[in-house]
């Protein structure tokens, strides 16, 4: 957590330190754009000031020669009213301003506008000096002036540092989000394929070198750990073989003594049953451990599934299926002769689990059948396995306990009610080992069924 905390805080500081870069531009920016608006319509060349340095260059009789001159260089224009109202001189008038005022005229020009041109008003105790300022040049409100074109920068000055600074924030995420993801990419990569049980070896320099230290360090241990369980397990299964065939062959001996008595001889043959239970049981262990930790090859060659399902139908009904069971094999038109790159005997070993199954949970009878067919499924062809019965089925609580309640083999729960029996776990891994997917279905009194979607691709 301290490597994540440091991780983080560096992003937010160089963030922190980002805004205060951005805040110090937009105030140069602000200074650099409105300094020159500033100091000419509030500084020395201000209206009020120009109006003043007019006043003292100007009488009644007239204006001074450089007093008219600045006003013309300016495109600004003046006139002098006296008492009566009339102009004693003018310089620059544009036409349409008259040259007559009464009270009331220069009562409402005074304070605003003429014509629509902005004009300041200085008076004297001969008359009234009036200077204007082109059209659109300033707006006054009341008593106070602005300058339009500050009201104008105002706005596209706030536009443009809003768009600026949000495109760099916008940019400096984009660029930070990148290079987390870059170095923490690996990281959860890594997670996940460990989570998966697959071996990583995970590189990283710089301030998260010690989270890829100790991911590869509890990859090891991992590691370690499968290997010493797989072992044990592969050991054990070894080892069981040689005392389990003892017991099978003695018990198959007691159970055709002639000299044995019927009792002894059914005691027998149930020990030799449970034996054969347990050999399977012990194959299924160690089965399931070498696909879980990917230590059994698999031996693909192209198959021609229809022919493998027949063949396992009829050496199922050979080795002596009770009458009570009646098996069928569909096959559709279109998958009579489609072929996949798998491993028979695995492939043989799942379909044989499966009716195992609906024989186990059918003591009564059923009729299970094998089917072959080629579909889609997310748009794309599969080759769908199904294996089904007509039996009693299970309930919608373990259909979903066997769909989503891990098995022990699967799980660090040290309960016991967890789900037992390898036949289903070895059937998904076994199909997971060919990339494809399965699916169950079953109702209580409506029987049971097993969908198997294998990758297939038409010869042409």
């Amino acid at each position: 957590m301290k490597i994540f905390s440091k991780y983080i805080s560096k992003y937010l500081l160089s963030y922190i330190g980002l805004i205060l870069i951005l805040v110090v531009l937009d105030i140069a920016a602000f200074v650099f754009t409105f300094y020159n608006a500033v100091s000419k319509n509030f500084g020395n060349s201000s209206p009020q000031n120009t109006l003043e340095e007019v006043a003292e260059s100007s009488s009644a009789d007239g204006i001074t020669n450089d007093a008219e001159r600045m006003l013309v260089s300016n495109s600004l224009w003046a006139m002098y009213l006296n008492a009566e109202g009339s102009c004693n001189w003018t310089v620059n008038l544009p036409e349409e301003i008259p040259t007559e005022y009464t009270i009331q005229d220069i009562a409402v020009f005074s304070k605003g506008y003429l014509k629509d041109y902005p004009v300041f008003v200085w008076s004297d105790e001969n008359g009234l000096l009036v200077i204007g300022y082109p059209k659109n040049s300033y707006m006054k409100i009341t008593s106070n002036y602005y300058p339009i074109d500050i009201f104008r920068k105002i706005l596209i000055f706030f536009l443009g540092i809003f768009v600026f600074d949000l495109t760099v924030l916008f940019l400096a995420y984009s660029y930070s989000k990148v290079q987390i993801g870059k170095k923490t990419e690996p990281i959860i990569s890594s997670i996940t394929a460990l989570s998966e049980g697959k071996c990583i070896s995970l590189n990283l320099n710089g301030e998260l070198s010690e989270i890829a230290d100790s991911i590869n360090k509890a990859a090891g241990i991992i590691s370690r750990q499968n290997t010493a369980r797989a072992n044990w397990i592969s050991g054990v299964s070894h080892d069981i073989r040689t005392p389990l065939s003892m017991i099978m062959g003695y018990a198959e001996r007691i159970a055709n003594d002639q000299n044995a008595c019927n009792q002894i001889k059914e005691q027998a043959a149930c020990i030799s049953r449970q034996s054969v239970k347990i050999k399977e049981l012990v194959q299924d262990l160690n089965l399931v451990s070498k696909l879980e930790y990917e230590m059994q090859p698999l031996q693909k060659e192209n198959i021609r599934i229809s022919k493998l399902l027949r063949s396992y139908a009829i050496d199922l009904i050979n080795s002596g299926l009770p009458e009570i069971y009646s098996l069928e094999v569909v096959i559709s038109p279109g998958s009579e002769n489609s072929e996949i790159d798998c491993d028979a005997k695995l492939i043989a070993r799942a379909v044989n689990n499966l009716v195992q199954n609906s024989i186990h949970s059918n003591p009564k009878g059923c009729t299970i059948i094998l089917a072959l067919q080629i579909t889609l499924q997310a748009a794309k062809e599969k080759l769908l396995l199904t294996i089904q019965d007509d039996g009693i089925g299970i309930s919608a609580e373990k259909l979903e306990e066997l769909k989503n309640k891990p098995h022990y083999m699967e799980s660090t729960d040290d309960r016991l009610d967890l789900r037992h029996g390898l036949g289903l776990l070895l059937v998904r891994q076994i199909v997971n080992a060919h990339n494809g997917t399965m699916e169950i279905e079953s109702k209580l009194g409506e029987g049971y069924k097993t969908d198997i979607y294998f990758p297939y691709t038409a010869k042409p």
